[in-house]
């Protein structure tokens, strides 16, 4: 191992991590304003502590389960003796990074709140700082993670021939994706049920049946809906990106390894690439973080604005230091890997800006939707699902330019020989670390996004608590550049899943390749009855071998079942947030109607009891989806072989991510055409447009904080599912 290269990852996550303590210890020293503010404050953070605490239970059970299958397995000789341990990890650290990130929004939002009585920008440092402390942890315990492992493997694991150790070392490394995946879905499929169950009960009956304010405290289901806003997007969205972001990283070292089996000297260097970028990406994201500010009185492009600059200046810093560090290192045609990295940035910055242009207000797609509101909630509802199809066109060209342009500056733009052995394996590198370009400036990225909830948490705090009216105007400005950020970011997300999940399709082909040798499978005999040494087989002899072509009905079953995969998991998703706020709907009605003097301000509604629906819903809706986001690759694997299984996974990340730029995008619109009309747009606040575009916004609001971004999870778990599985599938299948 080359320490004293390697050395720089270790470092930059103890960086990250210093960095998010003096984030938060800076915030900690803020005022959390008036006694109002503080208890406020103290009902949500307690609902929202409540809530994490009851659902890592119920997944530490599942993951106790599953670690034993695991071990099972690997008595059998089916698995890797270190997965059951790698996947209790990734499960721990994602877990970890949703938790410490959570509790940061949660002391952060009143805060923001008293800041912007001050100044719109206090308020914006405030709230943007905290958002950091989420990305930064994120980054640190990923790197931590991957350092440690990397570590304790490089020390324990054999080397068994030239070459062979470091593909060992990755493709096991990359089982504990699947720990992070699935922590990550049960979070957001979890944390979106809940927050989206209280919202939707709180605009239904508070806005639209009560007229009053969307976070009056008058409303029974305010509390659990400003604790959704933190387990759903800020826990559950921490978990979400902290899987992406080792996924991407692990997955194009397995690449490398592979890439570069028979060249030693260079393989390790191919390994730690990927790594080191990343790293390097840390130091560069704390720089665009202290970059953002804003001027009071800002509208909402010129704070759109602040963001970008941070967000710009990192990724450019970025796409010039890969140059450096790619050079440094001697990775052979380091000038085309470091255009792959530019061009996953530059892809993550479109989609980013492609997701603002269709979701902000200050646009007019959305003003479009605000407008379409005057004829009623139809025609809104038509205009914002028609947005959400048409904004899905540029991010996947842009995702389909990524991949063309990563693949052909991996292989010196040899077009005519791009399916070579060796091209496709260089290239299938290059796209993988196009993925880690994308997320390689997350600290700062995932402070834009983490900032939202924050923002959404501390225009609640200022309602409930009184505040006066320009401090409401700040907050609600705040907010509304919070749902843009929030919008942009599940944009980045996706896109970076999609790379992700298609670098991980190739890994799987390494893991069959291991599976296959560790039940003593050497040798590879093809229909024509030529015979190859598995060992050396490359991913155009593994297609051959296993017939993966579109003639194969086992692979087309394969593609029809992960495309099924997509809406089902929707379907499921969307109907249990339905379930759930029926429930909500009907205790918000009753206590307007039992409890004497709510609506006077005399009464005090019982809080306490919509949150403890909103968490029964969560935790009892979250378990079918997520448990079939595991099972069902596990049995087309079983049934269909691995053919079957890169059908699925196919389909799934073809149909997966079309599906989820459209939700993002149309609930990202609905929402704020809603607060363009709060603006004082179209009639204001109370009128009939307004009533409509509420029922629009709550429409898209499981779109976007539920179906939408749990979709990108999807699409990685059935991909890690599939390469934790592989040594069954390779031993025994149906057909």
């Amino acid at each position: 191992m080359e320490n004293n290269i390697f050395f720089l990852v270790p470092f930059a996550a103890v960086t990250a991590m210093a960095f998010a303590f003096y984030f938060f210890k800076k915030m900690m020293l803020e005022s959390e304003g008036t006694g109002t503010m503080k208890k406020i404050a103290q009902y949500v953070r307690e609902g929202a502590m409540s809530y994490l605490k009851q659902q890592y239970k119920v997944v530490s059970l599942i993951f106790v389960v599953l670690a034993l299958l695991f071990s099972v397995m690997a008595y059998f000789g089916l698995q890797n003796t270190w997965v059951p341990f790698a996947f209790l990890t990734g499960g721990f650290f994602s877990g970890l990074a949703g938790f410490f990130g959570m509790k940061t929004a949660t002391y952060a939002s009143s805060r923001t709140a008293n800041a912007a009585s001050k100044s719109l920008n206090q308020g914006l440092q405030i709230a943007f700082r905290s958002g950091a402390v989420m990305g930064l942890v994120v980054v640190g315990l990923a790197l931590f993670d991957i350092s440690a492992w990397y570590f304790v493997l490089d020390y324990f694991v054999e080397e068994i021939e030239p070459g062979h150790k470091l593909v060992i070392i990755t493709t096991t490394m990359l089982t504990f994706g699947m720990g992070a995946s699935t922590q990550a879905l049960f979070a957001r499929v979890g944390g979106g049920i809940y927050t989206k169950a209280a919202d939707v009960g709180a605009d239904l009956v508070g806005k639209i049946e009560a007229g009053i304010p969307e976070d009056d405290p008058r409303n029974p289901a305010t509390i659990a809906d400003n604790v959704g806003d933190n387990v759903g997007d800020v826990a559950g969205m921490g978990a979400d990106l902290y899987e992406s972001y080792c996924g991407s990283i692990l997955a194009t070292a397995a690449l490398g390894a592979s890439a570069f089996l028979l060249n030693p000297a260079l393989q390790e260097k191919a390994v730690l690439a990927p790594m080191l970028v990343a790293a390097v990406g840390v130091f560069l994201s704390l720089i665009g973080i202290f970059l953002v500010k804003t001027r009071e009185g800002a509208n909402m492009k010129q704070l759109m604005a602040a963001l970008n600059l941070g967000v710009n200046i990192s990724s450019l810093l970025t796409a010039m230091a890969a140059f450096a560090i790619l050079y440094l290192i001697g990775l052979p045609n380091w000038i085309g890997i470091s255009f792959a990295v530019v061009t996953g940035l530059f892809a993550g910055v479109i989609i980013g800006q492609t997701a603002e242009y269709y979701t902000s207000h200050s646009y007019r797609p959305t003003q479009k939707v605000a407008e379409s509101a005057v004829t009623g909630p139809a025609t809104v509802i038509i205009s914002g699902l028609g947005l959400g199809m048409i904004s899905t066109a540029i991010p996947v060209m842009t995702i389909a330019a990524a991949i063309i342009l990563s693949y052909l500056c991996a292989i010196q733009f040899d077009v005519a020989n791009m399916l070579r052995a060796e091209n496709l394996s260089m290239g299938l590198y290059g796209i993988g670390f196009a993925a880690v370009g994308m997320l390689s400036t997350l600290g700062i990225t995932l402070a834009t996004d983490a900032y939202g909830p924050i923002a959404d948490n501390a225009g609640g705090n200022a309602e409930m608590s009184g505040l006066g009216e320009e401090v409401r105007k700040r907050t609600d400005a705040l907010d509304a550049l919070g749902n843009t950020t929030a919008a942009t970011g599940k944009g980045f997300s996706i896109g970076s899943a999609a790379l992700t999940a298609l670098a991980l399709l190739a890994s799987y082909i390494e893991e069959v390749k291991i599976g296959l040798i560790r039940i003593g499978h050497n040798t590879l005999v093809f229909a024509s009855g030529e015979s190859f040494d598995t060992q050396k087989a490359g991913f155009a002899d593994f297609m051959t071998y296993y017939q993966v072509t579109l003639m194969n009905p086992k692979v087309l079953i394969g593609m029809f079942l992960g495309s099924m995969m997509a809406f089902v998991f929707c379907g499921l998703t969307m109907n249990a947030v339905g379930r759930a706020a029926q429930k909500m709907v009907e205790e918000v009605r009753r206590q307007f109607r039992e409890i004497a003097g709510i609506m006077d301000g005399t009464g005090l509604p019982d809080y306490a009891r919509c949150v403890e629906i909103s968490t029964k819903s969560a935790q009892k809706a979250m378990l079918f989806p997520s448990l079939l986001a595991i099972i069902v690759p596990v049995a087309t694997g079983v049934v269909f072989g691995v053919s079957g299984v890169m059908g699925l996974l196919v389909g799934g990340l073809s149909s997966g991510f079309v599906l989820a730029i459209f939700m993002a995008n149309a609930g990202g619109a609905w929402d704020n055409a809603k607060k363009y009309v709060e603006a004082g747009h179209l009639g204001g606040k109370g009128s009939d447009v307004h009533k409509a575009c509420v029922v629009g916004d709550t429409v898209g609001d499981p779109f976007k904080d539920t179906s939408g971004p749990s979709l990108n999870i999807l699409i990685k778990l059935m991909s890690m599912v599939s390469i934790v599985m592989a040594g069954l599938t390779v031993t025994w299948s149906l057909f």
